[in-house]
């Protein structure tokens, strides 16, 4: 990922990309983990290939084999894991488990454009610095610089509505300098007052920003189809295996709540278990007026992404408020319905920022194909390959053996009793490998567990879909986690044990919340 610090912004001491953040010792297990999956990953792909497996034909079998070689590659990440999307896919065709026509057709589906789009329209927010311009706006409201609390508050609240958009990555990579901007003129302030030298890695209240950051990245995500990888996926296999139509809105109204709920509890945790440090805050109000001054007034870039982006996220709304206001029957509701995907209107906010000029007479736009080239496409490569091996799943018949052998040995055949299931699983298996990976695992298996207990599928594949996205526990279990790790602020076992606290609320919530409103709203 390209370098995402603002300008004028100080750096956090010692930052690196996300391997380099680690002590000696996780590095040299970080060495030995990649390592061994190279050796590990073939000789379970032909321990699985000959190993005898009673009820599944030929394909479900090498699938088998398949799978579980990918699956150590992505939890080792021997090889990078869009590297890994791609492999999958084309064993997949060599072993002759599908012809390539149907596994690739899986890169081409409308979810892959929807983060596309998102991934430019982030990329024009980060590119004309608006990212700063909402924080220092919010940060700037009356009493917000002056009171932990509400700083705590207002920055959670600024990085959970951008994580509601663009990824969870990109937003922690944008919020990490303004966070420690406000931290180093604590440090500073504070150092003159004591005549001690103070850096801002010594601040108590930095582990509280900063896990305030990495945590509200990932729960902000929540809220939207586009918050975070694990949402397209499990919308996508869920849609193609239950039939079941997530418009955007209707998502919000599931999503929403649960990224609210536990934003609120950050606020609450977070204060009480690593309060500020006393006479913090003085003149910080003062300060923070004086960088939302030097921003100046907006730029004509930074107007045409405004414009660009509410008009996306409008239309991205538009098709659930008339479902909701008309009826989804009307002819505008259905009209608008197949006319404007959400696929479909994140690419044209994103082409806009191709042709919105910023100084037409020198053809300089609001977004350059210099700039576009930034986007993770790797994620793009692995969101393909997640949807690729999950359909495969499905149509080979190997998620419907796999779940009803977990039916036989958990013995779980409520939809409760699988929801819970599930919500754990997706949230362990993020610990140790990608959300995307995650979900693009646990949802096919939750859905063929559910059909195969005869019970409901839904409320089980949303578990596994948003219990993937809560790997909060270590700098290796999601970006956001690593991006914060590296400022210094935060020692391992505060992260471990802090991040296992927001597990536990996140999936008790999302199990109340899946079982309570997700046959309500779907």
């Amino acid at each position: 990922m390209h370098d995402q610090s603002a300008p004028d912004s100080p750096r956090p001491a010692g930052k690196r990309e996300p391997q380099g953040q680690l002590s000696a010792a996780e590095q040299r297990f970080e060495y030995l983990r990649q390592q061994a999956g190279l050796f590990v990953a073939p000789a379970v792909f032909l321990v699985v290939w000959f190993l005898p497996l009673n009820g599944l034909d030929e394909s479900a079998h090498r699938l088998a084999a398949v799978i579980s070689a990918v699956m150590v590659l992505w939890v080792t990440e021997a090889i990078p894991l869009p590297v890994t999307a791609l492999l999958g896919p084309a064993v997949c065709v060599v072993a002759g488990v599908a012809p390539a026509r149907d596994i690739f057709r899986n890169f081409a589906d409308p979810i892959i454009f929807l983060f596309l789009g998102s991934f430019l329209l982030a990329e024009a927010i980060f590119h004309h610095g608006l990212n700063r311009r909402i924080a220092f706006q919010i940060l700037g409201l009356k009493s917000v610089g002056e009171n932990p609390t509400r700083l705590l508050l207002a920055f959670g609240g600024i990085t959970g509505v951008l994580s509601m958009w663009i990824s969870n990555t990109t937003t922690a990579a944008m919020m990490l300098p303004v966070g420690v901007s406000i931290l180093s003129e604590m440090a500073r302030r504070l150092s003159l007052r004591t005549g001690r030298d103070v850096r801002y890695t010594d601040l108590r209240f930095g582990t509280s920003l900063m896990l305030m950051t990495g945590f509200a990245a990932t729960v902000g995500g929540f809220a939207t189809p586009v918050g975070t990888p694990p949402n397209l996926i499990g919308i996508g296999l869920i849609q193609k295996s239950l039939g079941v139509e997530m418009h955007f809105f209707k998502w919000m109204m599931l999503g929403l709540p649960l990224a609210l709920l536990l934003l609120i509890f950050l606020v609450w945790y977070l204060k009480r278990v690593s309060p500020a440090e006393a006479d913090l805050f003085g003149g910080n109000a003062t300060w923070i007026a004086a960088e939302k001054a030097r921003l100046g007034s907006l730029s004509r870039g930074e107007k045409n992404v405004i414009a660009v982006f509410s008009l996306t996220v409008s239309l991205w709304l538009l098709p659930g408020v008339l479902a909701l206001t008309l009826g989804p029957e009307a002819f505008l509701s259905r009209w608008v319905s197949a006319r404007l995907p959400e696929a479909m209107v994140a690419l044209l906010g994103a082409v806009l920022l191709f042709v919105l000029p910023v100084n037409f007479r020198q053809r300089q736009f609001t977004l350059s194909w210099a700039e576009a080239k930034r986007i993770d496409w790797g994620t793009i490569l692995l969101f393909g390959g997640g949807l690729a091996m999950g359909d495969l799943m499905f149509t080979t018949g190997l998620a419907t053996w796999v779940g009803e052998g977990l039916v036989h040995a958990t013995k779980a055949n409520s939809t409760l009793g699988l929801t819970v299931l599930f919500a754990v699983l997706g949230s362990l298996v993020s610990q140790v490998t990608s959300n995307t990976a995650s979900a693009t695992m646990s949802v096919p298996v939750a859905i063929a567990v559910a059909e195969a207990a005869g019970v409901s599928a839904l409320e089980p594949a949303l578990a596994a879909c948003l219990g993937a996205g809560m790997g909060c526990l270590l700098p290796v279990s999601t970006p956001p986690n690593a991006i914060v790790y590296g400022s210094g602020c935060i020692p391992l076992m505060k992260m471990v044990r802090h991040g296992f606290a927001l597990n536990i609320v996140g999936i008790a919530l999302i199990v109340v919340l899946t079982n309570w409103l997700a046959p309500r709203i779907f």
